[in-house]
């Protein structure tokens, strides 16, 4: 079985790239993986024991990705027979991939990572509203498709795709790592004027809407003035959060610290793990928080509903609920007792989820499903 690759992530290119890294161990499920990367660099094509080929298109705008992509498929194919094209997104890569399927009657695979039809996808940009609009043409001409959560595919069969055509695989997270990793800083120690620490762990940008965290803080500390909570991200948002933070006069109590991939201190020794987006496919911090012992409160997203269940294994408020995230929040702060019950649980419910043994075995599935038509 050989597979073709159309993917946006430039981070393959990188030393010690962890994206190099998964193609390989992908590779070794397979006959041949040939990818086709998106970049206006001048990167180099990289090989690995002769079942990964990886060509960047070094394009010098946008639009001639598609162009590259064409041509590179072409060659690659007056070689080699490929079995199935899977995407990256079902937008732009999507859009790629099904030009390629269509001309050389390949089987074609998107994959869905973001709940595209989530209303405040929509509502976020112009640019978000074509790639539904996209997403909609495309999904209704794909072959099958893998996604992260049951509620994308859910999204789906809204749309009359057939349930057997979604293959639900959810984003693979360390979890051992988390749970095994002692705590080597603890933030307590770094913010003593606190009593209580709420952690957010994110990028900085609009779907994110860490706004109604600061804004819910506000209410927090009316009644725990020792508590506070520290981001850490970056984004295009932070002067808008720093805004914010001010004109709430919350500044001792709202801690904006720059993103790091080191956050297993954070998780161990935060009391608290938020998340306030208004739109997940999935969210790997929120799993990461689960493992670490951290427990969790979060909006109606992602894998809410999934691996936490609230009241249980963490608590779920709707999106954009100020009032319930904030009764939430007061409701985790006065008890003790109701911390450590959700901490267990989430520990519990992320240890249920696919080893790295166990995802790359699914990924192997979920391929030979495509390629045999069964899926």
């Amino acid at each position: 079985m050989n597979l073709l690759i159309i993917n946006l992530d430039k981070a393959i290119f990188s030393k010690n790239s962890a994206s190099l890294d998964r193609l390989k161990e992908y590779s070794a499920l397979v006959d041949k993986i040939f990818v086709i990367v998106w970049t206006m660099g001048g990167e180099r094509p990289i090989s690995y024991n002769d079942k990964l080929f990886i060509y960047p298109t070094n394009s010098r705008c946008r639009l001639f990705y598609y162009f590259a992509s064409l041509n590179i498929s072409r060659k690659i194919l007056e070689h080699e027979k490929i079995d199935l094209i899977f995407t990256q997104d079902p937008f732009e890569t999507g859009l790629a991939g099904w030009l390629i399927s269509r001309i050389y009657k390949i089987k074609l695979q998107l994959q869905i990572h973001t709940d595209i039809f989530s209303p405040y996808f929509w509502r976020e940009s112009l640019a978000n509203k074509l790639r539904v609009r996209l997403g909609e043409f495309l999904i209704k001409r794909a072959d099958s498709f893998r996604v992260v959560s049951r509620r994308i595919k859910e999204s789906l069969i809204k749309l009359d795709v057939p349930a057997e055509k979604i293959f639900v695989l959810p984003i693979f997270t360390d979890v051992k790592k988390f749970i095994a990793s002692p705590m080597k800083s603890d933030l307590k120690n770094k913010y003593p004027q606190f009593n209580f620490i709420i952690l957010m762990a994110c990028r900085l940008s609009w779907e994110k809407n860490i706004g109604l965290a600061v804004e819910a803080m506000a209410e927090v500390v009316k009644e725990h003035p020792r508590a506070g909570l520290v981001i850490v991200g970056s984004g295009a948002e932070k002067e808008n959060i720093f805004k914010k933070i001010k004109r709430l006069k919350l500044e001792n109590n709202v801690k904006l610290k720059p993103w790091t991939f080191a956050l297993v201190d954070y998780y161990k020794s935060a009391d608290l793990f938020l998340l306030t987006s208004n739109y997940e496919g999935w969210s790997l911090a929120v799993v990461e928080a689960m493992a670490a012992g951290c427990p969790v409160v979060m909006t109606d997203v992602g894998c809410a509903g999934e691996v936490i269940q609230s009241g249980k294994s963490g608590l779920v408020v709707p999106v954009g609920g100020k009032t319930e995230l904030v009764e939430a929040m007061l409701k985790i702060i006065k008890d003790a007792s109701l911390r450590k019950s959700l901490a267990q649980n989430a520990k519990l419910a992320v240890a249920r989820l696919p080893s790295k043994e166990q995802t790359l075995a699914l990924y192997k599935k979920l391929w030979e499903l495509a390629v045999a038509n069964k899926l």
